[in-house]
């Protein structure tokens, strides 16, 4: 590679974005900042022969993922000795609608990380991981806490996975119908999809005087979520 060449992940059969290749991105940048602005991803994974794929909350720390869960998941009992595992994060744009059923489809970003997934055992590496669980959403917030129990701590378990080959796939094309077909008098259109942050909501049991901190101003009324999170995993992280 190239002194020059942008970091990349290793691209083989695992990885490799057979179908629309075109749309497939490598490099480090494109998928980390696919990463850094979702919350959600999906963790699948092979117990026994059996597939499962489990929602969780996840964060990035350079190459290296976290997800959480209940000490009780059997996820989580089943990656103490790194078992193989797929990430996976989606953002959806858009929805298309062509001339032809064949060409209906959607704008999206999405990305797959592949690892081998492990349990932090080491109760200091734990502690720090569950505190950026919540710091990479909310920058900082965990120092006006409540410290966390014994108990809670846990009922925690915590994954890490590094990422050693991942790959980004991006539609951003809207309608593409076949070239005769734009002569049909049939209505195409796309439909652009964003999620939006609505007013909060302050907890009804808040004590007289505690005010919404400062800290929280960019998670205000119709901001994108992808924009604001990306905002906070710099402010957690801002070497990236």
């Amino acid at each position: 590679m190239s002194e020059l060449a942008a970091p990349s992940y290793p691209i083989d059969d695992t990885n490799r974005v057979k179908r629309r290749h075109q749309r497939a991105h490598y490099d480090h940048a494109t998928v980390h900042a696919l990463l850094d602005s979702a919350a959600l991803c999906h963790v699948s994974y092979v117990i026994d022969g059996q597939p499962y794929c489990t929602p969780t909350l996840y964060w990035r720390e350079g190459t290296t993922l976290y997800w959480h869960g209940s000490s009780a998941s059997r996820m989580l009992r089943n990656l103490s000795e790194g078992q193989p595992a797929c990430l996976t994060v989606t953002h959806l744009d858009s929805l298309v609608l062509a001339r032809s059923a064949f060409h209906h489809s959607a704008d999206y970003r999405s990305v797959m990380a592949f690892g081998h997934a492990r349990l932090i055992e080491d109760a200091a590496e734990k502690a720090g991981a569950l505190t950026m669980m919540v710091d990479r959403l909310f920058p900082g917030r965990t120092a006006g806490l409540r410290p966390t129990t014994e108990q809670e701590l846990k009922a925690t378990s915590v994954v890490t996975m590094e990422i050693e080959k991942a790959s980004a796939k991006i539609r951003a094309a809207g309608v593409i119908d076949d070239e005769e077909d734009y002569a049909l008098p049939v209505y195409a259109e796309r439909i652009p999809v964003r999620t939006v942050l609505d007013v909060p909501e302050p907890d009804g049991r808040l004590l007289p005087g505690v005010a919404r901190p400062a800290t929280l101003s960019g998670f205000s009324f119709g901001r994108r979520l992808d924009e604001v999170l990306t905002e906070a995993y710099a402010a957690s992280y801002p070497m990236g």
